[in-house]
């Protein structure tokens, strides 16, 4: 039972705050090179890639692109859509976002306990 009155408990729009992550240990980088070797992709390609959006690079401090560990998934996605669909690289960049926000829409529903009977289609 709550004793706290209405008006002093926080509301839904209120609770829906982004949290922001720090690393305490620096997080580990990787070059383009360790990612060509680690997909199989020629580095161009990689940089094509990087300029269309569909996947995240930052800069070193030489100005190299540097990737985040996660960005030999990120590739092994856009290449399976690639090949498994026939899509050209720009509506990769569509279907990416659409595939990100039905993430998103299922993981608000799984927290507002609106779980559907149907496995996920993904």
């Amino acid at each position: 039972m709550n004793h706290r009155p209405a008006e002093a408990r926080p509301s839904p729009a209120r609770t829906t705050e982004v949290g922001v992550r720090y690393a305490i240990v620096p997080v580990p980088r990787l070059s383009l090179e360790t990612v060509a070797r680690r997909t199989g992709l020629h580095p161009d390609l990689i940089r094509r890639f990087v300029a269309l959006g569909l996947v995240d690079a930052g800069r070193d401090t030489s100005g190299r692109p540097v990737f985040a560990p996660t960005a030999p998934a990120a590739l092994a996605r856009v290449q399976r859509l690639r090949t498994g669909l026939c899509l050209n690289y720009a509506s990769i960049g569509l279907v990416l976002d659409l595939l990100d926000r039905i993430s998103l829409l299922e993981a608000a529903l799984r927290r507002a306990g609106m779980r559907s009977d149907l496995p996920p289609w993904t």
